[in-house]
């Protein structure tokens, strides 16, 4: 694969989150990738709020004035749709947010400019955030910021159930302890989400994977996956754990705000949340407890992706420099939340905001969940079977995603 293949390789494809969106095929004729508009860039994101949008203008209304180029933001109300409107019809924004759960369908069908490989900041970012956007061995985009997951805990209900700091889950024996001593009085000592993107943590935990090394072979079906699943049985057997709909809540942070739930296995979007939503809450975020195979977590980003062959790229690669800088990822986490891509800026951000030094520090052992092309559909499905969980036998939950996900990962090898 190089960067030379244009908007003449653009052609149908699926683009699978939540939904799947179908990008009709371009001509051979088409537009070589970013905008049409030579007088200016556009940049396309996909803002979690007001905050995010007036500091990525500013960011690049101000890196804009210095280079003589004007530079339209646009905030996508729907960033898979627009942004699959944008390839479908030749003419993409010049930059935009790249997901994690898009990078690779995008990738293996050619629609990225693999500029991170060679920029003078590659080895600035974290192995995992470099990991998550590497496709056929080259560093595609550049990660614009991160977020893991930690174990968040209500203190006030903690200190109430007499437990200290020396009771703080590091293992899965004591994250069953600490669960089993908060579950009373209609408080559940636990929740997360009934999904992979929380309880896939618990198989990595117990040495397990979804995929071989080598990313060729699906290994849902490992007696290390099996453990992870039969843990969180145990805990929902126990009453310990319950997912946020059986605690009459949308998601696990509603539940912890509510004060439904002790403990929540959240990201550190649960800040801005409870700030908003529920300003009395006292908590503190501690790392994911170890499992039988040492620690892990997930990690989730977005990174700056570049049409392929655009005309526009050497601006933009410009312009992605300096928004990964130290300086403006700091100054983004000051705005709205966001953990900095770079090992330097994100150290930094641990002394500023001690109190999310947790999730800076599962960086250090984070892999990112599964999301090869083809993948989606597939995980939304053992979602469906996860919400069973309670009831349902780990081993058949797992063997029905072995066969499904092997054959999504036989089609996408094929391509």
């Amino acid at each position: 694969m190089t960067p030379t293949h244009t908007a003449a390789r653009w052609g149908a494809v699926l683009i699978a989150t939540a939904t799947m969106l179908s990008l009709a095929a371009c001509s051979s004729g088409g537009d070589s990738g970013g905008s049409s508009d030579s007088a200016g860039l556009t940049v396309m994101i996909g803002s979690s709020g007001d905050a995010e949008t007036t500091a990525v203008t500013d960011a690049v209304t101000s890196w804009g004035e210095e280079n003589g180029t004007s530079v339209d933001v646009v905030a996508a109300s729907d960033l898979t749709q627009q942004l699959g409107q944008g390839f479908s019809g030749g003419n993409p924004p010049d930059l935009f947010y790249m997901s994690w759960d898009q990078f690779q369908t995008y990738a293996s069908n050619r629609y990225l400019e693999p500029y991170a490989q060679d920029s003078s900041n590659a080895d600035a970012f974290y192995p995992a955030l470099r990991d998550a956007f590497t496709y056929d061995d080259q560093f595609y985009c550049e990660p614009k910021d991160f977020s893991t997951l930690g174990l968040v805990i209500n203190t006030d209900l903690w200190a109430a159930a007499g437990l200290t700091d020396a009771d703080i889950p590091t293992d899965w024996a004591s994250l069953e302890s600490a669960a089993t001593t908060l579950t009373a009085n209609g408080v559940t000592g636990l929740s997360f989400g009934a999904e992979y993107a929380r309880i896939g943590t618990f198989m990595n935990q117990a040495d397990g994977s979804l995929l071989s090394e080598d990313g060729q072979t699906v290994t849902a079906d490992t007696p290390e996956n099996v453990a992870g699943l039969t843990e969180v049985k145990t805990l929902l057997t126990a009453g310990t754990l319950k997912f946020p709909a059986d605690l009459d809540s949308g998601w696990s942070g509603e539940a912890f705000g509510k004060g439904a739930a002790a403990m929540v296995i959240e990201g550190p979007w649960i800040n801005g949340a409870l700030a908003a939503d529920y300003p009395d809450v006292n908590y503190t975020v501690a790392e994911l407890p170890a499992g039988p195979g040492g620690k892990s977590t997930f990690t989730f980003s977005n990174c700056w992706g570049i049409p392929v062959g655009s005309d526009t790229a050497e601006q933009t690669e410009s312009l992605v420099a300096a928004l990964t800088s130290d300086e403006q990822q700091l100054a983004f986490s000051d705005a709205f939340g966001v953990i900095p891509s770079t090992e330097t800026g994100a150290a930094e951000y641990a002394t500023k905001y001690p109190e999310n030094a947790a999730f800076v520090s599962g960086n250090d052992y984070a892999v990112s969940p599964v999301a090869f092309a083809g993948a989606a559909t597939v995980i939304t499905d053992f979602n469906s079977a996860l919400e069973g969980l309670a009831t349902g036998d780990p081993e058949a939950i797992l063997a029905d995603l072995q066969t499904n996900l092997q054959d999504a990962l036989d089609t996408a090898n094929a391509k």
